[in-house]
């Protein structure tokens, strides 16, 4: 038999690793029938989405745009990409469209951050 303790941490089991990265991001929202923005800072990247605390609000499956520099790129990344979750000021968010480059990049800057832990 599980005990509870055993049952919430499989359920907070992460597809991919995250690796500590702290960059000034951009997210542009659709709210109250008009485009907003905020800025945030993020606090972790996988290959799959980026962790980050905001100045804005934003709700749990919400579709917003993301720009952030990153090492290796010599422009910042534009993504689309979904609120999974919301803890106060921090939120994690997955990327939804990646083109190959993208993809590429994220994956190459991982393996980057993978080295310096």
């Amino acid at each position: 038999m599980a005990t509870p303790g055993k049952k919430l941490a499989a359920a907070h089991v992460r597809r991919y690793p995250r690796f500590a990265i702290d960059v000034r991001l951009q997210v542009r929202m659709f709210q109250n029938g008009e485009f907003q923005s905020c800025w945030g800072r993020s606090t972790e990247l996988g290959p799959d989405g980026i962790g980050a605390t905001l100045t804005g609000e934003l709700e749990s499956g919400e579709i917003v745009s993301l720009e952030f520099p990153l090492p290796l790129s010599p422009y910042p990344l534009k993504v689309r990409a979904i609120v999974r979750y919301r803890q106060g000021l921090r939120y994690g968010f997955e990327f939804l469209t990646l083109s190959d480059a993208q993809r590429d990049t994220i994956r190459r800057v991982c393996d980057m951050l993978a080295t310096k832990s």
